[in-house]
């Protein structure tokens, strides 16, 4: 296509202003912006008024995050031909959105709805921006008409279920992100949000299968795994919970969690095995404990060398390359504390916390009503090779 327009180059004002646009939106399409932006300037000569060659400088421009001037050239190609530069008058409206001038940006796709009724970008696009200005009301509303156009968009059907579940209807929501789930069933938020969805509602068998699912998509990831160990053990499956909990300890064998409750099942069912897990998880500890002497150690010492060996250096070198190496540890544990409800990472990485101390990732457990089974005993963890400091409380 690109060698068919060039022959065009050395025709006349207005056939060449044409394939120098096309030209142009075709080198724009492969990324060449640089290519792009010198065709449309060699459209834009060949015919100032060339609505198309606007609309594909302006675009040029927006890719350089210069949206005043890009939304100028935008402007002057509606000024050209209003009725039917629809291009211009769209990323016009996202112009004004990267400029947080949402009025004018709803003007704008409102305009283009006029136009083209049924196109779900635009009716998106007001959505999107009645969310923004906090009006969530008009923003499903919107939505809902994209859905009427292409009801199996499982990007849509996951907002829309987000918005209602900002409004608090649960129920809703759950319908929309579950329609989601059936089109896509590899949107990892949305796996997650349907599993705590079924754990706020103690229905904690309906969440193992989408636990599952995200193991499937993220099978290096424990925290889908350990999910699952909780699930079976708050639903009262705790054969098959320990179970789950011995093969995520022979695949993770350094998670420090899994060792925890391997330890309090093993203890509480009066298995054997409590004994050589807790002997596992103290080794496992002070194994971490000397990591992080060891690190801290080297970090002093190639601190002080550096001290030692550029007297003169600045201060803020130093106080930079400290920080950075701060922002990663604390992106790292962001990482992992990112399942919706849990207020603690699976891995801590913080040394005050690397006892057996544990947080359920389900969260507190409810009373529920008793049966006629016999009331199990508390049992008090008098055996000094347990190690009491260890055990989860």
């Amino acid at each position: 296509a690109v060698e068919t327009l060039k022959t065009f180059e050395k025709k006349d004002s207005r056939v060449k202003s044409a394939a120098a646009t096309n030209l142009s939106g075709l080198y724009f399409l492969e990324k060449d912006f640089e290519q792009a932006d010198r065709y449309a300037d060699l459209a834009m000569s060949a015919d100032r008024y060339n609505p198309a060659a606007l609309t594909n400088k302006g675009n040029t421009v927006y890719v350089q995050h210069d949206y005043e001037k890009a939304a100028e050239f935008y402007k002057e190609a509606l000024r050209n031909d209003d009725s039917s530069c629809t291009e211009a008058l769209y990323n016009l409206g996202l112009t004004y959105k990267r400029l947080n001038r949402l009025k004018e940006a709803l003007d704008c796709f409102h305009k283009l709805h006029a136009i083209l009724r049924n196109c779900p970008q635009v009716m998106y696009q007001l959505a999107s921006l009645y969310e923004l200005v906090e009006e969530r009301p008009h923003a499903m509303d919107w939505l809902m008409q994209v859905l009427t156009v292409v009801p199996t968009d499982a990007k849509v059907l996951a907002k829309l279920g987000e918005l209602l579940d900002c409004e608090g209807d649960k129920s809703q929501a759950y319908h929309y992100y579950y329609e989601s789930y059936r089109y896509f069933p590899s949107n990892i938020d949305v796996i997650e949000w349907l599993a705590a969805y079924h754990i706020e509602t103690h229905f904690f068998e309906k969440a193992i299968p989408y636990f599952e699912r995200a193991m499937l998509i993220q099978p290096t990831e424990v925290k889908w795994q350990l999910m699952v160990a909780s699930c079976f053990r708050r639903s009262g499956n705790y054969q098959k919970s320990l179970e789950t909990y011995k093969k995520i300890h022979s695949r993770f064998p350094e998670n420090v969690d899994c060792l925890r409750f391997l330890v309090r099942l093993c203890t509480d069912r009066g298995l054997a095995d409590a004994q050589e897990y807790a002997g596992k998880l103290k080794k496992l500890v002070k194994m971490k404990e000397l990591r992080k002497q060891r690190v801290k150690s080297g970090h002093e010492g190639s601190a002080k060398n550096r001290r030692e060996g550029s007297a003169g250096s600045t201060e803020d070198i130093k106080t930079d390359s400290g920080h950075s190496s701060s922002s990663r540890g604390e992106r790292l544990s962001s990482r992992l504390r990112s399942l919706p409800g849990n207020h603690e990472p699976y891995e801590t990485s913080n040394p005050k916390e690397l006892d057996a101390s544990y947080v359920d990732p389900l969260g507190p457990q409810v009373d529920r009503p008793k049966t006629g089974a016999k009331k199990r005993q508390e049992e008090d963890f008098e055996d000094e090779e347990l190690g009491d400091e260890l055990l989860p409380e």
